[in-house]
């Protein structure tokens, strides 16, 4: 059964202090600098008695111990179920420092003061929520996002390699093209939000000392002047797509090019979508025990077929025995595969930086239902590449804390995302 829905919208504001520890490369960077602000925005829908909430961090990640604090919270404080909330980090490469990364340890008073804010941001939502009516669709875009993993005439991959090289022979893989927008306007017709979906690295300013909210915070910001009070932004598939083109020599898309793509993508959506008042909702999840890798010696050296260490391999070093001590004693790793359905999409929460040909899967799969994915959601278990792609190589398959599943944990992600949305019924 359907009727109309209540949808609220709500921000709040999470850029650190300067002097903060940024996340970014691995190896510790200090910021500076506040380029443009940060945010934690939020959307609820309560529709026929169910309600869900979707959530974007401009952060790296987010821990599932903060999600399900956020949950327990918002339960309590607001009686909105918990379980329905989605939480996606935008994985943003210039934000604060919320997880251990290579030499970088996160930053505990941050993540209380952010855990904080998205309680916040969510309570506000509800209070915001009002008679609305949804409209969706979508457009593909391949200006923005490009697959940076380079094969190599020895079978090996670089990640971002170039065309440069005369040792070059192709992109390994695809991206996902789809830019996905959900548009929310109430009985008079002013738009409320909308939530954008596209998978692509926001790692601009990763490597300096500089804070900003990346590409998704110029598409907001251009939308707000378009009349669009708040535009949540949720990362796809991007494991291994970033706005770095290795067919013009690693021409990197400035974020403000990057983000006014995308916002005229949006609005060129938006001119012609179709809104409804009548709106289903429902939430499900599963927790999966992913495998680890084979710690072997190759592995651990970073001498195994295909090894890339992007940054000074003695990071990688220190960071090894903390590796092998938590494969030990956890045996497996804990994953959560969330779908958020609102009439006949579902968002699929994945606590992953989940490689573009793994999305595309779970989207096929799921036909009819139009399935959006969600990286760095309700969680972080680091990279999830193809089974594939660990014969290759390349950055996101050399072992490390933020790349240590077995090459069969995308597999048992997606079957396990597939499996949520067929049991829907």
């Amino acid at each position: 059964m359907t009727m109309a829905a209540r949808i609220g919208f709500a921000e709040a504001d999470i850029t650190p202090p300067v002097g903060t520890a940024k996340i970014g490369w691995k190896k510790l960077i200090v910021s500076d600098t506040v380029l443009d602000p940060l945010y934690a925005k939020a959307a609820v829908v309560l529709a026929d008695g169910d309600s869900v909430g979707l959530v974007q961090l401009d952060t790296l990640s987010i821990r599932w111990t903060q999600v399900n604090e956020i949950r327990d919270r918002v339960s309590e404080e607001f009686g909105f179920p918990g379980s329905s909330i989605l939480v996606g980090a935008t994985h943003n490469h210039a934000g604060p420092a919320v997880a251990d990364a290579g030499d970088v340890k996160r930053d505990e008073e941050y993540v209380n003061f952010l855990v904080e804010r998205v309680v916040e941001a969510i309570g506000q939502a509800i209070e915001n929520a009002v008679p609305a009516e949804i409209g969706m669709g979508h457009c593909a875009e391949f200006r923005v996002g490009f697959n940076r993993r380079v094969v190599m005439r020895d079978g090996t991959v670089r990640t971002h390699g170039t065309f440069n090289d005369p040792d070059s022979l192709c992109v390994e893989g695809p991206i996902d093209p789809e830019v996905h927008v959900l548009a929310a306007r109430d009985g008079e017709g002013s738009p409320l939000g909308c939530i954008v979906n596209f998978g692509c690295h926001p790692a601009h300013h990763g490597g300096t000392t500089e804070l900003s909210g990346g590409f998704p915070e110029v598409v907001a910001s251009i939308m707000e002047k378009r009349g669009w009070p708040v535009t949540i932004f949720l990362d796809g598939s991007s494991g291994n797509v970033t706005t770095v083109d290795p067919a013009r020599g690693g021409y990197n898309v400035p974020k403000e090019e990057a983000g006014s793509i995308l916002a005229d993508d949006v609005s060129h959506i938006l001119e012609s979508v179709s809104y409804t008042s009548e709106v289903e909702v429902g939430a499900r999840s599963r927790r999966l025990e992913l495998p680890f890798r084979e710690l072997t010696r190759d592995q651990l050296e970073g001498t195994a077929r295909g090894a890339q260490r992007f940054i000074d391999s003695e990071i990688y070093e220190r960071e090894m025995p903390r590796l092998v001590e938590r494969v030990r004693s956890m045996g497996s790793q804990p994953a959560e595969v969330q779908a958020v359905f609102v009439n006949d999409s579902a968002y699929i929460g994945v606590p992953a930086e989940f490689f573009a040909e793994l999305g595309l899967e779970i989207k096929e799969r799921c036909y009819p239902v139009e399935a959006k994915i969600v990286g760095q959601a309700n969680g972080m278990v680091g990279y999830v590449p193809t089974a594939e792609a660990f014969e290759r190589g390349g950055y996101e398959t050399t072992l490390c804390g933020s790349s240590r599943l077995a090459p069969e944990a995308g597999g048992m992600l997606v079957d396990g995302a597939v499996e949520l949305v067929k049991s829907r019924g």
